[in-house]
């Protein structure tokens, strides 16, 4: 478990139906502790019974539900996707709706992103300089902002002309942090690397 910034905790965790590392983020200085797109680490969960219990877990997509279930037998925190994605899940799940420009519990503004499924959300976080986390819209490999691969889209070249769109609303925003599901966060500069990225650009950020 690493702090970022003050109030930013990243930590990653082996998922094993992808069999890939991803990333988790729990937000604290909000007054309700928050996780974004949860994978419980190896070591278990107490970590957050002695730093930060969560009462939110807000989801980029519905297939980011990862550990969540753990999360909610162990703190009963509240899970929420947006309402395009609700249908995924079981009832059991109870997971809450929202809908693009909601504010949620801690002032977190849920954004629109679509295009590459409809319920695919920017989260915009009121921490610090700000930051914005994102699920499956972008993510980073080799130090470089991507896009998934091709073949995880229906039609790749419409999809990518929609996600610059839907990136060029976003950095609107004023935030410092770009956190991924899918690669490490990038700590300084993130909405200048996401800027590049959404011209064209490939820029090596830290």
């Amino acid at each position: 478990m690493q702090e970022i910034v003050p109030h930013i905790f990243h930590w990653t965790a082996f998922h094993p139906d992808i069999e890939q590392e991803v990333h988790s983020y729990c937000v604290t200085g909000l007054g309700p502790v928050i996780l974004i797109d949860p994978l419980a680490p190896s070591d278990g969960l107490d970590w957050f019974r002695r730093h930060a219990r969560p009462e939110h877990i807000y989801l980029t997509n519905r297939l980011h539900y990862r550990s969540s279930d753990r999360f909610v037998e162990a703190f009963g925190v509240t899970v929420w996707c947006h309402s395009a994605g609700l249908h995924d899940f079981e009832p059991r799940q109870k997971v809450r709706g929202f809908e693009h420009g909601d504010e949620l519990p801690g002032g977190v503004l849920a954004l629109k992103v679509d295009a590459l499924c409809p319920e695919e959300t920017a989260f915009f976080i009121p921490v610090g300089a700000g930051a914005l986390a994102m699920g499956d819209a972008v993510i980073r490999e080799n130090e470089h902002l991507e896009f998934v691969p091709d073949e995880l889209m229906d039609d790749p070249e419409a999809v990518k002309r929609d996600l610059r769109s839907a990136f060029k609303e976003l950095l609107k925003r004023q935030f410092e942090q770009l956190l991924l599901a899918h690669g490490q966060p990038i700590v300084k500069d993130g909405k200048e690397a996401l800027r590049q990225f959404t011209g064209g650009k490939a820029a090596a950020h830290r």
